[in-house]
């Protein structure tokens, strides 16, 4: 008499997740993380498409060549994009080393956690006050919420005071929008780095404190890390909408 053999995928499955392993097999706090990143992904689409229909809008805008073009403290003019370039950098160096932390946390080891979150800690600080200093650098300048370097200016006046930012035509609405929607986005992603600062810091204390040596996991470094990558996505967006394009 024969026997049948029945391979392993001909066997009948008995469970919900019994053809393979299951796509929920994920801790909960990191699936809360990827549902709070997508949400907080619409919310920058949207700044970033409206701010793309106005500028496409209008028949002439701002030339970010000419608005970005100083190294404040060293230069005023001719080096255009080379301070947001280091901001760049940065912030990207920053998502490195806090790949390398989540590394150092899958490998349980204390020390390299705290190295790698100290220099993400740092890149992070770093990147919030190079911003600062840009922010400073335009208000000086004249650009603002509700206001560029024409504002209260009359005639010719405005022409001559918006003229070193525009390569063709000059428009004192587009100047005005340009101003309002820069501070608006830039400042809306670094109150996001900030807040990735002040995470990473508690999750250093944590380190620090033996609190995930006790739990017998670094889970938390990453569902962190998870966000501090975001934000650097979401500034490389930023970064092409307002100093490439």
């Amino acid at each position: 008499m024969s026997t049948t053999t029945v391979s392993q995928l001909d066997k009948v499955k008995d469970g919900p997740w019994s053809g393979g392993k299951s796509p929920w097999n994920l801790e909960y706090g990191k699936i809360m993380m990827w549902f709070f990143l997508v949400s907080d992904a619409f919310t920058f689409s949207a700044f970033l498409i409206y701010y793309g229909a106005q500028k496409f809008a209008q028949p002439t805008w701002i030339d970010a060549d000419k608005v970005f073009q100083s190294i404040p403290g060293i230069a005023e003019s001719g080096q255009p994009l080379v301070f947001v370039g280091i901001m760049t950098f940065i912030l990207i160096m920053s998502s490195v080393t806090m790949v390398l932390a989540v590394d150092a946390g899958h490998r349980n080891r204390k020390d390299e956690v705290v190295k790698w979150m100290l220099w993400t800690i740092l890149g992070g600080l770093a990147f919030v006050g190079c911003q600062a200093i840009e922010w400073t650098h335009l208000h000086h300048q004249g650009f603002w919420f509700g206001r560029n370097p024409a504002t209260g200016l009359e005639g010719e006046a405005v022409a001559e005071a918006l003229a070193p930012y525009f390569t063709r035509d000059i428009s004192y609405t587009a100047a005005l929008q340009f101003s309002n929607l820069f501070f608006t986005i830039t400042g809306f992603h670094g109150f996001h780095v900030s807040i990735g600062i002040l995470l990473n810091i508690i999750i250093l204390s944590m380190t620090l404190n033996n609190t995930f040596e006790r739990r017998g996991t670094y889970l938390m470094v990453e569902k962190v890390g998870l966000y501090w990558h975001f934000v650097d996505l979401v500034w490389v967006f930023v970064f092409t909408f307002f100093y490439l394009i």
